[in-house]
């Protein structure tokens, strides 16, 4: 099982005194340190621009964090367990796994970033703030950028395994698993609906907290990791009828209804679960 996660837009900073990132120890430091050394100088250049907010797509109200990107090589780290927040991560409690499931994160889990190409929940990194999808002076595209690079730091990782895709666009242009082929895997992406009178929709906020209920729930079940589709099927179906959510204003609880396994729409596209709220 290779679970991918987006980053949350919101980074929390790591406590004062704690060490620098040190980008060798990075997971996947052998093919991907020389693309996080470019971008990170990169990064490091264009914050201090008096227009960095708007060659990084972000409010003027974000200009501390920006400023921020300046001193990231010695900025103080934690665990990305720990700087990245937001509904996903609350809901996935990667923060606070048991020992367990902490290792099966640091081996399962793989957060897809702008500025480190992709990391481990136990990898140590500093607060930043950039997007996959920001075209970065001196880099180019970073989807572009970054695509042989993650592809040689993932195809080998991902090929015979289930990749559990619960990423957005962005960052699902830096990478997407081969379906075919020696390096061929079980890519399966994860769509949330939400059944109301007999109607079924797509949701966003209650999409990444299901998404990150999804993650929390196979990272500590017990026994073997999922290694197909139809694996991850029969784990997913484990919250059936499970409370996994309040919803935002009302605060009435949600369940997790069903869910169900649809085939790839071509040759090179993932499967879909679909899970369904209600």
């Amino acid at each position: 099982m290779l679970i991918c996660l987006p980053p949350s837009e919101g980074k929390t900073p790591a406590p004062d005194g704690a060490a620098p990132v040190d980008l060798t120890r990075l997971t996947g430091a052998e093919q991907l340190t020389d693309r996080r050394r470019s971008v990170l100088d990169a990064l490091a250049a264009v914050s201090a621009r008096p227009e960095a907010t708007e060659i990084l797509g972000v409010g003027a109200s974000l200009a501390a964090e920006v400023a921020r990107n300046t001193e990231l090589k010695d900025a103080p780290t934690a665990p990305a367990s720990h700087v990245y927040t937001g509904v996903l991560y609350a809901a996935a409690g990667l923060a606070d796994l048991p020992d367990d499931a902490a290792r099966r994160a640091a081996a399962d889990v793989r957060v897809f970033s702008g500025l480190w190409g992709a990391v481990s929940p136990a990898d140590h990194i500093p607060a930043y703030r950039l997007s996959m999808g920001v075209d970065l002076p001196g880099v180019g595209k970073l989807a572009t950028a970054w695509r042989a690079d993650l592809a040689a730091a993932l195809d080998t990782r991902a090929a015979g395994d289930v990749v559990v895709d619960c990423r957005s666009a962005a960052y699902l242009a830096a990478w997407k698993p081969a379906t075919t082929g020696d390096a061929a895997a079980d890519w399966v992406t994860v769509r949330v609906v939400r059944e109301a009178d007999g109607k079924r929709t797509v949701v966003s906020h209650n999409a990444k907290h299901t998404r990150g209920v999804l993650t929390g729930h196979l990272l500590r079940r017990s026994g073997p990791a999922p290694t197909s589709a139809a694996e991850l099927l029969d784990a997913a179906r484990e919250l059936d009828g499970q409370v996994i959510g309040t919803e935002v204003g009302t605060g009435l609880s949600y369940r997790m209804v069903e869910a169900t396994l649809h085939d790839a729409a071509t040759r090179r596209g993932p499967r879909t679960l679909e899970v369904v709220i209600a």
